[in-house]
């Protein structure tokens, strides 16, 4: 399924009517200079961004689902609804601990 970008001012679907989470695609919903946002679908027991890091900041959005975050050498959990950041430059892995979906948002310097 093919995704366009949003624009400015756009409403974006973060979760579309039913989405199974266990078929559900990861998509960038916009990049430019500035910032990224990635709609991304976490699969129960699957990583991703294993010690992963960017130079700029990062949030976690848990949308709906249950992930883990482990950062620091620390685990949090984040669920439905629950929002966390990172400062750039830190190693971090998400886990699914459920079928999720993950707003992830990437500052750029």
């Amino acid at each position: 399924m093919s995704i366009p970008h949003a624009f400015p001012g756009m409403a974006a679907e973060l979760q579309l009517p039913d989405e199974l989470l266990s078929e559900a695609d990861t998509f960038v919903l916009v990049k430019n200079d500035a910032f990224e946002a990635i709609r991304m679908a976490v699969r129960k027991v699957h990583e991703i961004c294993h010690d992963h890091h960017v130079p700029g900041a990062i949030t976690i959005q848990c949308l709906t689902g249950w992930i883990a975050l482990s950062a620091g050498g620390e685990t949090n959990s984040l669920k439905t609804n629950q929002w966390s950041f990172l400062p750039g430059g830190v190693p971090h892995t998400i886990k699914g601990v459920e079928d999720s979906l993950v707003l992830l948002t990437v500052m750029f310097r």
